[in-house]
Formats: C-alpha cells, sequence, structure tokens
C-alpha cells in the first residue's frame, strides 16, 4: 500500500506541485488548506505523514502540530513542516512541539520528497526482536517499541525511540551531533545540529529520572553514561 500524505497548505500552486511530485513518487496524497480542514482529514482517514504549512487562513500549522501530538491515535503520525518562516525561533518551537523536520520556502520539490522518504524511513517500526535492555530505572522494550522509567510507560515518538536505543547501545561512548545526524535522522551532516540539541531536550524531560543517563559533552555532542550511578561531572 502507498504511504498517504496529506498537505495542509494554502498556497494552491505549491500544493499542486507538491502533491503531483509526490505521486510521481509513489505516494498518495490529498489536500487540505486549513487548520480546520486537516482537523476533519485527520480524523476521518489514516495518514502516513504530513506537510504542513505555518501560515494558514483560519489560524497557525503550529496548533496543528500541537494537536496531533496530543491525539492518542495520532501521537506518532511524522510531521514536516513546510514554511517561509525561516527564523531560528520559528524552527525551534516547530520542533519542540514534536514535529520531525522543518524546511523552510523556497525549497526544491525534490529536497521534499527526499525528506518525506527520510522521514518515513527513520519513523519506521523496528524489527520485532524479544531482548529487552535494563539499565538502572530505564527499561527499554526493543521488540514492543516500549520505555518504561521506574516501571512507568514513557511515550515516545519514533524518533525520539530511535535516538535513545542509538544512545543506549553505544553506551559511554560519545556521539557527535553530525553522527546522530546521520544516523538516527538518516540525513546529511549539513543540515542545522541544533536539531538534535532540539529532540535530546524533549527526549530527557520525558524521560524524568532517566535524563541524566544521558550526558552533555561540551562542543561535541551527547554520551550515554557508562553505569547507571556514574556521577556527574566537574
Amino acid at each position: 500500500m502507498a504511504p498517504r500524505v496529506l498537505i495542509v497548505e494554502d498556497e494552491q500552486d505549491l500544493a499542486s506541485v507538491m502533491s503531483y511530485n509526490l505521486r510521481a513518487d509513489g505516494f498518495e496524497t490529498a489536500r487540505v488548506d486549513t487548520v480546520a480542514g486537516a482537523r476533519h482529514e485527520l480524523g476521518a482517514r489514516r495518514y502516513d505523514l504530513v506537510i504542513l504549512d505555518l501560515m494558514l487562513p483560519d489560524g497557525s500549522g503550529l496548533d496543528v502540530c500541537r494537536w496531533i501530538r496530543a491525539q492518542g491515535p495520532l501521537r506518532d503520525l511524522p510531521v514536516l513542516i513546510a514554511s517561509a518562516r525561516s527564523e531560528e525561533v520559528d524552527r525551534i518551537v516547530g520542533l519542540e512541539l514534536g514535529a520531525d523536520d522543518y524546511l523552510v520556502k523556497p525549497f526544491a520539490v525534490r529536497e521534499l520528497v527526499l525528506r518525506v522518504r527520510s522521514i518515513l524511513r527513520r519513523t519506521e517500526p523496528p524489527p520485532m526482536r524479544e531482548d529487552q535492555i535494563e539499565f538502572g530505572v530505564l527499561r527499554v522494550d526493543r521488540g514492543a517499541h516500549r520505555v518504561f522509567v521506574e516501571e512507568q510507560e514513557v511515550h515516545l515518538t519514533a524518533l525520539e525511540f530511535r535516538l535513545l536505543t542509538t544512545l543506549l547501545e553505544r553506551r559511554n561512548r560519545t556521539q557527535s551531533r553530525d553522527m546522530l545526524l546521520v544516523d538516527v535522522w538518516q540525513l546529511s551532516a549539513r543540515l542545522d545540529s541544533r536539531t538534535v540539541d532540539t529532540h535530546v531536550k524533549r527526549l530527557r524531560e520525558k524521560l524524568g529520572a532517566a535524563a541524566s543517563y544521558i550526558r552533555t559533552v561540551r562542543g561535541i555532542g551527547y554520551r550515554f553514561v557508562g553505569t547507571p550511578d556514574e556521577p556527574e561531572s566537574n
């Protein structure tokens, strides 16, 4: 079954071009041009990814992103923001609200298609595995794609799960931001490395008592501690 993409864009010519190119690349697409239309469509049909403009006639695309992340059945739905807003604060807010990527207009349509494919590739459920990882108060069930902290389940997006398991499996080894962009995001390191910082921040917030296991290595990237009781360095 072809992946289904919802395009939320009020520039009709651009929406038409995006839809045409995605369909030519094997996707199914639908188009809406308002916040209300996006909510209705996402409530009525299943989609594999949303391309989301921020400036819509009846509100902000950020509200759509926030709404998606608050809905149980849609919580893990990948979101690609495609907006003319190019300020750093717009990118940060979009990513902090749970967007998986941020593309600034104008952009090459081919890049859009490649980013869509990249997001879908990295958000695929991991292969079913029987093994689990237990590390201090953290337990990761890779087969079931579930994470527990102090036996309380923590709900992570597919990207956050991949980031956590990558760091955990490489514990006590520093991972540069560029390395994580390639291995977790499956994108070239030319993407703004602050994307990594934003997602690590959100992951730490969700991990609560296990947040301290992910240490910042100043000027380089991040390291998952070697032992659960490893002291903080001064």
